[in-house]
């Protein structure tokens, strides 16, 4: 994985609540065998008509946010069913961070597995994120280290918390695999006690 430490982007403001897992990432789209190529997919049904048409109603498809790699969401994102495709697909289409006042339980876990640092905000900064990053597009700064989101507008300065495990992880850019192999001569000694046994 990518390690995160500063992330610095325009936001884009998703004002929906209860967005559940289907609609981050529809069931007829699951069926790659790979984690990427699921970006183009990402709220497909919100993002296109019935005819393949772009709607112009959608904040993805708002060229202000083209780019974004930060994602503020309201409460409940990401809940429903526990597909890892939901995250695959955000980061595939580019986001490395998600604010939002509360996450679906396995899918804020599915973020930390797959690169993606969720965040919790309280709920009054983010409605006026919400708010105000519709009319004028707001640059954030994310900072791991220092758990800070920094509004580059107003300087406004926020925390937030995450478990050192997982801070430690996104930062170094490791999964449980890469974990494990920190510990490859530890392994490999207890391995070599028993060869014979």
């Amino acid at each position: 994985m990518e390690p995160i430490q500063v992330v610095t982007s325009i936001m884009t403001p998703l004002d929906r609540k209860n967005v559940d897992t289907d609609q981050i990432i529809s069931k007829e789209f699951l069926k790659r065998i790979e984690r990427t190529g699921f970006g183009k997919y990402l709220f497909y049904h919100w993002r296109f008509d019935s005819l393949g048409n772009q709607s112009t109603e959608f904040v993805l498809n708002d060229s202000r946010f083209e780019g974004a790699q930060i994602l503020v969401a309201d409460e409940n994102f990401g809940c429903g069913s526990s597909r890892e495709h939901a995250p695959w697909a955000l980061l595939d289409y580019g986001f490395r961070v998600i604010i939002a006042p509360g996450f679906a339980d396995i899918f804020y876990s599915n973020c930390f597995k797959n690169g993606i640092l969720p965040i919790l905000l309280p709920q009054n900064e983010i409605d006026s994120l919400l708010t105000e990053g519709q009319q004028t597009p707001i640059t954030l700064t994310i900072d791991l280290e220092k758990q800070t989101v920094t509004r580059e507008d107003t300087n406004v300065v926020l925390t937030f918390d995450i478990d050192p495990y997982s801070r430690q992880m996104l930062l170094n850019g490791w999964d449980e695999i890469s974990l494990t192999i920190q510990y490859e001569d530890q392994i490999t000694s207890y391995e070599q006690r028993f060869e014979n046994v």
